[in-house]
């Protein structure tokens, strides 16, 4: 299969200079102390419409002749490759419309729409959205454009390798958050075409991972599931194209765990100040939890791959994250029913230096005798250390405590 020329490189840089925002990269010293290396972000989700996808959404569209144009185009996406399209297609003048699943997200519809696409909600996932919206192609004549398995697609994404390599020119690895391909495969094709050794890792969701078993087996292979967090990455079978690219190019394929995620997030909002979505922290978590498998020397680049969260969802990450960093501890205790019970629980809480969030005083649970209580309490911590030792207190005080994670 055709590997990305520098040719095309070029010719995507020159269309992409004026409309796109050349993303900056940010230091991030906390990573660097983990690590033990200088690490850098780089920061698409400050991109256009929150991701990078309008650089391949952009390149592809703008190199469609004028008839193919005239005929629009149209895309299956819940999220970010619809708001690339959509605002893509706006800038050069030709109609979209974009097929989402039932469940997407509001705000990303909202923004879909805004952008002028023609919205139609099918299915529950991403792949029915796909059938309808190649049913839609053959049946109007509007041209389909893939959030990644496209050579021209690849071509837009690749821009980002290029800005990395200039902006840093010193650069050891580049970390990226991995879903069909597109943005791993032009990385990679970007560092081998500037005639670099640059180590380039993709990151995928553990239960979301097709990249792994594909590369195992030669041939793009389906996932054995799909249930994560990380949406954005949430594929079920690589490109052909971008395989071809990431087999003959990329370094390798790391996953990374919800609870991984979601601390990778909540370090980008705490640390860096940054709003990014699980799917965009995906290589901050693989340097969070596998710092040792990053190869290479020199300063690591992770690729914050996208900012567009839902504030609902964020809510719930966030709460996620707590509690996997170890700052949130929920505790059921059972606690015998007579007046200061309840104070004396308070109590250690308040010994053990942990800060109360909520407490659910209950006296109907059916496993409860007639003379007990259950006291269901969500406590903030300081983290791991903190919330062990606050576990101890409430041991010495008698209290028999189980955890709610």
């Amino acid at each position: 299969m055709e590997l990305l020329t520098r040719e095309g490189l070029d010719r995507a840089t020159t269309r992409l200079a004026p409309v796109m925002r050349r993303t900056p990269l940010v230091a991030s010293r906390v990573l660097s102390d983990r690590t033990g290396r200088e690490v850098w972000l780089k920061c698409e989700n400050l991109q256009r419409t929150g991701s990078f996808k309008p650089r391949g959404a952009y390149n592809r569209i703008a190199g469609l002749t004028d008839a193919e144009r005239a005929r629009g185009v149209v895309a299956a996406s819940a999220g970010n490759h619809a708001q690339g399209v959509a605002w893509a297609a706006a800038e050069v003048g030709a109609a979209s419309t974009v097929f989402m699943p039932e469940g997407a997200p509001l705000p990303k519809l909202v923004a879909t729409r805004s952008y002028g696409a023609q919205i139609h909600q099918v299915g529950s996932t991403v792949d029915d959205a796909l059938v309808a919206a190649l049913a839609f192609a053959e049946e109007t004549g509007a041209v389909l454009i893939h959030p990644f398995d496209h050579l021209d697609v690849v071509a837009g994404q690749a821009t980002v390798g290029r800005e990395i390599l200039d902006q840093m020119p010193s650069v050891g690895a580049i970390v990226v958050p991995t879903g069909g391909g597109g943005l791993v495969a032009g990385i990679a094709a970007a560092v081998a075409l500037d005639e670099r050794t640059v180590p380039v890792v993709g990151v995928q969701a553990a239960q979301a991972a097709a990249w792994p078993s594909s590369l195992a087996a030669g041939t793009p292979t389906p996932a054995e599931r799909m249930s994560t967090m990380a949406d954005g990455i949430a594929v079920g079978r690589p490109g052909d194209v971008p395989f071809a690219h990431v087999s003959a190019l990329g370094d390798r394929m790391l996953t990374v765990s919800e609870d991984a995620l979601s601390r990778a997030l909540l370090l980008c909002m705490e640390r860096a100040k940054l709003i990014v979505e699980a799917a965009g922290a995906a290589a901050v978590a693989a340097l969070m939890d596998h710092p040792s498998e990053i190869p290479g020397d020199g300063p690591v680049v992770a690729v914050l791959s996208g900012g567009n969260i839902d504030p609902l969802l964020l809510t719930h990450v966030v709460a996620h994250g707590l509690r996997a960093a170890g700052r949130y501890l929920t505790v059921r205790i059972v606690i015998p029913d007579r007046p200061g019970g309840l104070l004396g629980v308070l109590g250690v809480a308040r010994d053990a230096a942990a800060s109360v969030v909520d407490v659910v005083h209950a006296r109907t649970a059916g496993r409860l005798a007639l003379d007990e209580v259950e006291v269901v309490m969500t406590l903030e911590t300081r983290g791991p250390d903190h919330r062990e030792a606050v576990l101890a207190a409430f041991a010495t005080a008698g209290f028999e405590v189980a955890v709610q994670e």
